[in-house]
């Protein structure tokens, strides 16, 4: 198990050196991004609690190939109504593209629900974990229903209520108010309201 963190710290650290060191660094820390997620993924599936330092891993390489994505099809967003209101030639482009992004943003996403729903919660020993994971459930829900629509929306927007709702519950009861992961939660908890509550 140690040696597989040890590799994924190894391929972390190379993406950051690529990101400084060369021109193509983009394609090098993507190439780096997938590595640590695997990696770290196969420790997730020997089925044992993660230490502090792995779970961090585990969201921070699934933040990583999650978060460029989210950005470029925000800025794809503000393109598209740009060009509409100027009765673009180029809107199938666009809409293609934001349709290529969004599929990318579905794989990683219910990937990271799947393994957080048969392996992280199942295998979560203390209130700390099951907070961080849930917390985590309901985050990549949100992800799902900012791009959705339809009943896909209304499932993905269910789903961040209730894995939110769970987490919150747990950490009212069994962590400090002034608890990190219990204060993340609640901003995160937050944004679902504003985002995707209030606005529909």
């Amino acid at each position: 198990k140690k040696d597989i963190i040890n590799l994924s710290h190894f391929f972390f650290f190379q993406a950051e050196d690529g990101i400084r060191d060369f021109c193509l660094s983009r394609g090098l820390g993507d190439v780096y991004k997938r590595q640590m997620l695997e990696y770290v993924k196969q420790v997730v599936r020997q089925g044992q609690e993660l230490s502090i330092e792995e779970r961090n891993l585990l969201s921070v390489a699934y933040k990583n190939s999650v978060g460029s994505r989210r950005t470029a099809w925000r800025a794809l967003c503000t393109i598209e109504q740009k060009e509409k209101s100027k009765n673009s030639q180029h809107l199938n482009l666009l809409a293609n593209f934001k349709s290529k992004i969004e599929g990318e943003l579905t794989k990683f996403c219910y990937d990271a629900l799947d393994l957080i729903d048969k392996q992280l919660v199942p295998n979560a020993n203390n209130s700390e974990s099951k907070v961080f994971y849930l917390k985590m459930k309901g985050d990549y829900f949100r992800y799902v229903a900012e791009y959705a629509q339809g009943d896909e929306h209304g499932k993905a927007s269910s789903g961040a209520g209730q894995a939110y709702k769970e987490a919150t519950n747990i950490a009212t009861k069994e962590l400090k108010t002034t608890h990190p992961i219990r204060l993340g939660l609640a901003l995160n908890y937050s944004v679902f309201y504003l985002s995707l509550i209030h606005i529909s």
